[in-house]
């Protein structure tokens, strides 16, 4: 596991830092006064909503079902469920509007499987600057962020999506299981055969590194 945290790690360098079950990223979320005027259609609190939430909508869908124009189509399909049943959401401890938002995105994936494969393009070469990192560290961040961009491309369906939603975007075992609809330890299975297939696609990348 160790391995491929560190590589999903470098892949977010310069964006959000990706953790699994031990600690989960910092995600902000609307406060309920915006939430309130979502509700009731206000447009500028419809923007605030797809501010907030787009950059981690496009990078789920993105890393699940491939990058390219599709997934704009995705992400807008996903904001429309989420305006339609706002009315019915309920805020209650513990339930994140972000959480509530992968749940939606997860259905289409779900349903995306049944189309053709999309092919997983992997990340630009013009990764965000991270001062921390000089020249030569930079190139390799960029050759392991593209390395797992790759491998991700390689694992089944329902292990990308597991990987994606606990090392990317932080959630529990339990969450997860939640949005797909399978029990915790299918969720676990599906990890543990994504963290070994990965673990062997990128082994050659991660022992090239300083």
């Amino acid at each position: 596991m160790a391995l491929t945290l560190a590589a999903a790690e470098l892949l977010d360098t310069g964006t959000e830092t990706a953790r699994s079950q031990g600690g989960a990223p910092a995600r902000a979320e609307i406060d309920a006064a915006t939430l309130e005027q979502c509700r009731e259609g206000e447009p500028q609190a419809l923007r605030r909503f797809v501010l907030c939430y787009q950059r981690a909508l496009f990078a789920f869908l993105g890393r699940t079902v491939g990058r390219g124009p599709h997934v704009e189509d995705l992400a807008q399909e996903v904001f429309i469920r989420a305006y339609r049943a706002l009315p019915r959401f309920e805020r209650r401890e513990g339930v994140r509007i972000s959480t509530w938002l992968l749940k939606i995105a997860v259905r289409l994936v779900s349903d995306e499987r049944r189309r053709p494969r999309r092919v997983m393009v992997p990340l630009p070469d013009d990764l965000p600057a991270n001062d921390e990192l000089g020249p030569e560290r930079r190139h390799h961040v960029g050759d392991i962020g593209r390395a797992v961009e790759g491998a991700l491309g390689e694992l089944p369906d329902d292990q990308r999506v597991v990987f994606v939603l606990a090392h990317f975007n932080g959630l529990s075992m339990a969450e997860i299981a939640a949005l797909s609809g399978v029990p915790e330890g299918t969720v676990k299975t599906r990890l543990f055969r994504a963290h070994a297939r990965l673990r062997l696609l990128l082994s050659d990348v991660w022992e090239a590194l300083p």
